[in-house]
């Protein structure tokens, strides 16, 4: 395999990480802290590196990606950014081992949430921004690999998102620039409205920009230990609420919204079972907050709302501990770290379509076992689903389990008890942050637990995000036979 290209790529992203760590340097050098030589030395390695592999691959930068390239691409530019992006975290004043490093740069890049740092009230300004940007990169980074990348590779039912300006060949994404550009546009803009509504609600201008960054990038890292229970306004829970929506929906709507297309907004079958699902939950359990614990139901729906939105969207914000609500509310919240958000959005977890797409089957099949002779096909959005698209989801949802059983087994191999494993394997694969109980639930984090869970938590918050099967290939040995 011809690995120019990728290498050419893996220098590319180590550029862009240089200049994403000249803000944090600015801003330490700002405040006079010496972080800012921590800074300043991780860009000079990223630029050495990046500059080299650039310099040393350019000729191959009008080829094309077969299909081998492309799954390494993918899986490589994610642990590439992770790396290079935990050296300003290991060498600062943090003082975080390398395993502490990469898991924060990791649940950073890949838009998770969790966290082993803890006094972040405290914490050195450029540290905090730095982990906000890693958010911000990686959830721009998601949505042009949902909407390019992964339709391209067949993976998880993805194809049914293979935008007009896509390549269909066998040949990977020869727009791939045109499409980026525009997602990066409203990425910007998105991220500019709500630092300046946030700041206007009342947070101060760094952490209305760090939670703007982490809110679009539905990644949940905060600058306080207790996240937006810091604040206590309930103007900026609503605020929050909204705009972790608005970065679950699909930024293909977004682009449309810019092109005049309406019809196309509203009629997108996703986005409208996204929100009908969030605004039922919401329901239904703040009318059961309010009834089994005595609360004013105006109250019970601002909380519930923040909090199931956050859990939804994977984004790992909280306002108040909801595991206190009792078994009730945290077997819910379980359940809820599965779904996510939508498809082509910054959200990680099951993804709302695929939801779509599995009952369409079991209602099909239903229909047969009745009338074993009819034909029923499936459609989405008016259009027919192939067999090879019903068979990708399957295999998706196939490997979710299979890899949460596996996680969870793991993870209490390295002595961590039921809850702590169970949960830590849901939410490290679904990206959404916080798990369940005493020790990485909302009020906690991640930082007591062994090494060896560290990394294998890692491992699955990468595979999480790369959707599982992008990750998987790369040890069968099928992929690597010409």
């Amino acid at each position: 395999m011809d690995f120019r290209p990728i290498l050419y790529v893996m220098g590319m992203l180590l550029c862009l990480l240089a200049v994403g760590m000249t803000v944090p340097m600015l801003v330490d050098l700002y405040y006079d802290h010496d972080d800012w030589k921590v800074f300043f030395l991780s860009i000079c390695i990223c630029t050495f590196f990046g500059g080299t592999l650039i310099l040393s691959n350019a000729g191959c930068t009008n080829e094309s990606l077969n299909i081998r390239q492309a799954f390494v691409l993918t899986a490589s530019g994610w642990l590439v950014m992770a790396t290079f992006g935990a050296m300003p975290l290991w060498h600062s004043v943090a003082d975080l081992s390398f395993t502490d490093a990469f898991f924060e740069a990791t649940s950073a890049i890949t838009t998770t949430g969790s966290t082993v740092m803890v006094g972040l009230d405290t914490s050195p300004p450029g540290i905090l921004l730095w982990r906000s940007i890693l958010q911000a990169f990686g959830g721009i980074g998601f949505i042009v690999m949902a909407l390019t990348i992964l339709p391209f590779l067949k993976v998880g039912g993805m194809q049914l998102f293979q935008t007009e300006s896509s390549d269909k060949s066998d040949k990977a994404l020869p727009r791939i620039r045109q499409n980026a550009l525009a997602i990066a546009y409203i990425y910007m803009f998105l991220v500019t409205w709500c630092a300046m509504t946030f700041w206007f609600c009342g947070m101060t201008g760094f952490d209305a920009l760090n939670h703007a960054m982490t809110s679009i990038a539905t990644g949940g890292l905060s600058t306080h230990d207790a996240s937006f229970a810091f604040f206590k306004n309930p103007l900026l829970e609503w605020t929050g609420t909204f705009f972790m929506i608005l970065g679950a929906l699909p930024f293909v709507l977004f682009i449309r919204m810019g092109k005049g297309e309406w019809k196309h907004v509203f009629h997108n079958s996703q986005a409208r079972a996204f929100l009908k699902f969030l605004a039922i939950t919401i329901v239904l359990l703040s009318a059961w907050l309010s009834i089994a614990h005595g609360r004013p139901f105006g109250e019970a729906l601002r909380s519930v709302s923040f909090n199931v939105v956050s859990v939804v969207t994977t984004t790992g914000f909280m306002s108040e501990d909801y595991t206190l609500w009792g078994p009730f509310a945290v077997g819910v919240f379980f359940i809820l770290t599965f779904v996510g958000g939508c498809t082509g959005s910054t959200s990680g977890g099951t993804k709302i379509m695929r939801f779509q797409v599995m009952w369409s089957v079991f209602k099909r099949q239903m229909f047969r076992l009745v009338h074993p002779h009819g034909v029923f096909p499936i459609t989405y959005e008016g259009k027919s689903v192939s067999e090879e698209t019903l068979f990708s989801v399957i295999v998706y949802i196939f490997a979710l389990l299979l890899s949460f059983a596996a996680l969870s087994i793991i993870l209490a191999f390295f002595g961590l008890d039921l809850i702590t494993s169970v949960s830590g394997a849901a939410t490290a694969l679904t990206n959404v942050g916080p798990g369940l109980g005493p020790i990485i639930g909302p009020a906690g984090n991640f930082s007591t637990l062994p090494d060896g869970a560290k990394w294998a938590l890692s491992f699955g918050m990468v595979l999480g995000r790369l959707e599982l099967l992008t990750l998987l290939v790369l040890f069968s040995p099928y992929l690597w036979r010409r």
